[in-house]
């Protein structure tokens, strides 16, 4: 009898690459950075992907290995109409073919130790892990440190405070493996990000009734302000900078919202003056300040532990004993000018009335009754004022794990559609900047209800498809509608709800695709010219940050123009033959990159994050001589065009995708190809 023979395991077949970027994910920013490595930074990935769509998650039903591919084949259109990778990718030489064929796509259920070395992990440079799920991102970096100490990881994980520990944990593991690590490579082997806390800050402030976009960094505080096409006869306020000037059809209702893939038409990040003098009739982004953060700024309170005593008691009931406390105090002024009595002794007196303690006023004069009778009458209304204060007080107290409903008076607020990982960070930001918020959920137990109800945030549980949902929300008397769902149609349909009900709403919609969210946009913009409509992409606004890590860098913020990206980032002059020995006019490159501001901080003392102590401003005369005012943090902005920049300097630049790639770009990726 002969017995059944297993068949011995396929081996994995090995990368034929070395020295390059590894990207694991299942969702959309694992594609969108697999574009970013390849298409900005010309650098050779491979890219793995889950076989098939997860039937549990209908919504990520197309973004597998065939999404994947049209997005990579959209992007080699993009570029070969810009005419290749050009100064951007740094890879003349390469065609749009090969640039295609540099990306290799792997499917794999599950990171595992064959997955990773097929990918090729133990000769890889960066590994990008971002998967939506933190458990296993977590146990795929364990395994990946494990194949190759020197690999540098970034990981994408939603809880920061678990990210800390684990950046440590393996920054430990890659110094033990390791010993002769250099400490700058060792700084950047971990980097744990999250494409929430990226995207939010963009994202709300998409909801705000000013056009101003804030970056807060750690020690670096950015404001860049929106400017109208000025008015014939007037010139518009440059600010400190011209940062980018927007498309040319934003102020025609059948224009688009400028992509990558816009043309001429589309934004123009950093011009130079002799476009924005050119541009008339376009909209600008200007900076406006460029300061440190400091430790004294105030946020606005959120509601939390100590709840004020309006969590607890009606405004009707806060009314009610005022006028009750009003009424005793004028009956206790009136005691003491119409008896003679002191102030003290006539408020005891008439504390006594109030509360029926006291002995009639037979034989006392005529006041002295009439106002022991007005006392009683000011008791009767106490006792049932008491009751309810009680009542209240334990319907508070029984209802503070409960979600809030919207207030009836509510308006001017804004209506936030999806609590998951990024509308729970988009709802943090919002309270922080003190904007009032209803949201929108049909999950009971998504990961913002318990966030919610901290913030004491009312909360509309439903299906916002569904009608009835959104009126239970106020939107008719709110200010702005966030769509931030992981469904483009839901997030569509709200929107156009919305605009049926309120046509002047201002619409922020959460869309992963550039082609359809143009056709969303100049539909809504042909149907709804005076209404405000925006669209964002979180993979594309994230994708930046994690590409940069990769690099072994790190970016302080990102700026959404229109549907463009611009970068805010700390780089050392030192190694850079742009900027090294120039001048900030000469440094200057139109549509690259422009120096903001330069930190003065010692060298020893500079961080990645800008965040580190620096010495005392000095008097004015001495010092950096940069020409320009320096800050009480070290930080000199608006510089002298005509002062030269030198290799110990550290310079906070603003720069398109493709700029800040051709500064960081691996001066060994260029020889390897």
């Amino acid at each position: 009898m002969l017995g059944h023979v297993t068949p011995l395991p396929q081996q994995p077949q090995r990368s034929p690459f070395s020295g390059h970027m590894v990207v694991c994910g299942d969702d959309a920013l694992a594609q969108r950075l697999a574009v970013e490595l390849r298409y900005v930074y010309g650098e050779r990935v491979t890219l793995v992907l889950p076989p098939g769509p997860d039937p549990r998650r209908p919504e990520v039903a197309l973004t597998g290995r065939g999404r994947a591919a049209a997005l990579f084949g959209r992007m080699s259109s993009a570029m070969s109409r810009n005419g290749g990778n050009g100064s951007g990718s740094g890879n003349g030489d390469n065609d749009t073919n090969a640039g295609v064929e540099a990306v290799r796509i792997l499917q794999a259920h599950e990171p595992s130790d064959e997955a990773l070395e097929e990918a090729g992990v133990d000769t890889a440079a960066a590994l990008a892990l971002v998967y939506d799920d933190d458990e296993r991102n977590i146990r795929a970096a364990l395994t990946a440190r494990r194949l190759n100490p020197r690999v540098r990881l970034v990981i994408r994980l939603y809880n920061r405070k678990l990210g800390q520990h684990l950046e440590a944990l393996l920054d430990q593991a890659a110094a033990v493996a390791s010993p002769g690590l250099d400490p700058t490579t060792l700084d950047a082997s971990t980097t744990v990000l999250s494409d929430a806390d990226t995207a939010a800050p963009a994202l709300a402030a998409t909801a705000l009734a000013g056009s101003s976009k804030v970056i807060r960094a750690e020690g670096l505080l950015l404001r860049a302000a929106e400017r109208t096409p000025p008015r014939d006869g007037q010139v518009a306020d440059p600010g400190l900078c011209t940062l980018a000037l927007l498309s040319s059809t934003t102020h025609d209702p059948a224009g688009t919202e400028g992509s990558d893939s816009s043309g001429d038409e589309g934004p123009r990040l950093l011009p130079d003056q002799t476009e924005v003098a050119a541009a008339t009739g376009r909209g600008t982004i200007v900076l406006e300040a460029v300061s440190r953060n400091g430790a004294d700024a105030r946020t606005p309170r959120m509601g939390g532990r100590s709840a004020p005593l309006s969590q607890f008691f009606s405004r009707r009931l806060r009314w009610s004993a005022l006028g009750v406390g009003t009424a005793v105090l004028g009956l206790a002024v009136a005691s003491t000018f119409t008896t003679g009595d002191k102030p003290l002794h006539a408020a005891y007196l008439t504390l006594l009335d109030l509360f029926a303690m006291g002995d009639p006023a037979i034989g006392d004069p005529t006041a002295r009754q009439i106002i022991q009778i007005l006392s009683g009458v000011a008791g009767l209304m106490l006792l049932p004022l008491l009751v309810a204060g009680v009542l209240e007080a334990f319907g508070s107290l029984r209802t503070a794990s409960s979600l809030r409903r919207p207030p009836r008076g509510l308006s001017g607020h804004v209506v936030l559609l999806g609590l998951g990982k990024i509308g729970t960070r988009v709802l943090v930001q919002l309270r922080e900047l003190g904007i009032p918020v209803v949201c929108v959920e049909d999950d009971p137990d998504a990961r913002g209800i318990p966030v919610a109800r901290r913030l004491h945030v009312p909360v509309v549980i439903g299906d916002v498809t569904q009608e009835g949902v959104l009126e239970a929300a106020k939107i008719r008397r709110s200010r702005a509608l966030l769509a931030l769902t992981s469904i483009d149609t839901t997030n569509l349909e709200a929107a156009l709800y919305a605009r049926s009900v309120k046509p002047n709403l201002r619409v922020t919609l959460r869309l992963f695709d550039d082609e359809f969210a143009t056709a969303v946009y100049r539909t809504l913009r042909t149907a709804h010219p005076q209404a405000l409509t925006r669209s964002r992409s979180v993979s594309h606004l994230a994708a930046p940050s994690f590409a940069v890590a990769m690099m072994g860098r790190q970016i302080l913020g990102a700026v959404p123009v229109e549907r463009k990206v611009m970068l805010f980032a700390a780089v050392e002059v030192g190694g850079h033959p742009q900027l090294e020995g120039r001048t900030v006019e000469q440094a200057f490159r139109s549509g690259a990159w422009r120096v903001l501001a330069l930190d003065v901080a010692p060298p020893a003392d500079r961080r990645p994050d800008l965040a580190a102590p620096v010495p005392p401003p000095q008097a004015p005369g001495t010092g950096t001589g940069t020409g320009a005012e320096q800050q009480p943090g070290g930080l000199v902005w608006n510089l002298h065009p005509g002062y030269v920049l030198q290799p110990t300097d550290r310079v906070v630049i603003a720069a398109t995708r493709r700029g800040l790639a051709e500064l960081l770009r691996r001066r060994s990726s260029l020889t390897n190809r």
